[in-house]
């Protein structure tokens, strides 16, 4: 690709370039630009959410750039303020390292290992004096951290700022000056902290990194951001016949969305919906499974579903003893919600959309009475939406 071919493919689907014209002018020097993403691995799995960033970055490594990972091992130990409204509980570098091996397994499954370089950031915080930590911090002023939006949130509402938070964006920042970043990725809530790197790279002589930030990822809910806590999340560990059914439930509206930042593929204007799902659903499961396992989860799919084959398909199982006390169809429906596939529903929607509507059926019968009591048998299996279904056991 000619740079302003590249250009164009590596500022689709971001939330601002700082600038287009700074990175125009770095793809046209002609040598592979440094491209830097730093990791705080601060749990174990990471889900799709995470992945927006990574799929910017497997881009770059396309057209033939260098990745640079930095391993947060003493930034972690800190813990990032950003869009936090208290203090990150912290963790040890023990912790940290076996986190970083879970993460960058799961990296990798975009990357190529080979072509990546990976540092560890603590190589040079731990050798730094405390004469050189009080002159790092004389870059930056205490107006400018009292800038960032989450800070000044928690002082208004009197909620502590501890000091070590402040360290962080500069830390953060001194990272682009050690690997001479050309270009730093971040979420958008990050961009406070890339423009800090910005500032001291610019103190110390060198080229200005460009700052790339990339929207947050709606999760399953359409609404609210892909996480863990608002159990809206696909993980990238999860089995791929769980994985599959999960990104069915995206909505269509956010289709072109996930294929963009996902895939970083155009969603083509005359595919069905559901074929173009089916798609997003196959090719996300077998980038992080195979290409058996995303085949073998979307011909699950079409038995459970398409083909309206419930009997022989395989399901999540739900154990008959842990069902509620005094079942009735309602308590049914948000047992098998909750418990196979952690979505909670009140009880208003269950009777509306669910089970007043036909969409709830024991053995292919339809249950329309929230209140009829009901009893069920090892093999039998529930129906919860177009979607959704378990067997018991």
């Amino acid at each position: 690709m000619t740079p302003e071919e590249q250009l164009q493919t590596l500022i689709a689907g971001t939330a601002k370039v700082l600038s287009e014209k700074e990175l125009l002018e770095k793809l046209r020097l002609g040598r592979p630009l440094r491209i830097k993403l730093g990791l705080d691995p601060t749990s174990p799995d990471i889900h799709l959410g995470h992945t927006v960033v990574f799929e910017k970055m497997r881009q770059f490594q396309v057209l033939g750039h260098q990745i640079v990972i930095i391993i947060g091992d003493f930034t972690a130990t800190i813990g990032d303020p950003s869009g936090r409204s208290a203090t990150r509980p912290p963790l040890t570098r023990d912790e940290v390292l076996v986190n970083a091996k879970t993460y960058t397994d799961q990296l990798f499954k975009l990357l190529d290992r080979d072509k990546t370089e990976i540092v560890y950031n603590g190589d040079w915080f731990r050798k730094m004096t405390f004469e050189d930590v009080l002159r790092l911090n004389g870059r930056v002023t205490m107006q400018q951290m009292l800038q960032r939006e989450d800070f000044k949130n928690r002082i208004e509402k009197g909620q502590e700022v501890r000091l070590h938070e402040i360290q962080y964006p500069i830390v953060q920042g001194w990272d682009s000056v050690e690997v001479r970043a050309d270009v730093e990725l971040g979420g958008t809530d990050q961009l406070f902290n890339l423009l800090v790197g910005r500032d001291l790279q610019k103190e110390e002589g060198m080229p200005q990194q460009v700052v790339m930030t990339m929207p947050l990822l709606e999760g399953l809910d359409g609404v609210k951001k892909m996480s863990k806590s608002y159990g809206n999340y696909v993980g990238v560990s999860d089995e791929p016949n769980d994985m599959f059914g999960k990104l069915m439930s995206v909505s269509d509206d956010l289709m072109v969305r996930y294929y963009q930042l996902l895939l970083g593929e155009t969603l083509a204007a005359d595919i069905h919906p559901m074929d173009a799902k089916k798609s997003l659903a196959e090719k996300i499961t077998t980038r992080y499974h195979g290409v058996e396992a995303g085949s073998a989860a979307r011909a699950d799919w079409d038995t459970r579903f398409s083909k309206k084959d419930l009997a022989s398909a395989e399901l999540p199982e739900l154990a008959i003893a842990e069902l509620p006390a005094d079942l009735n169809v309602l308590s049914l429906t948000a047992h098998g919600f909750k418990a196979a596939f952690g979505l909670e529903k009140s009880n208003g929607e269950l009777r509306k959309q669910f089970i007043t509507t036909g969409s709830v059926q024991l053995n292919g019968e339809k249950l329309t009475d929230p209140n009829a009591a009901i009893s069920v048998k090892e093999g039998d299996v529930l129906k919860l939406s177009k979607k959704h279904a378990v067997r018991f056991a």
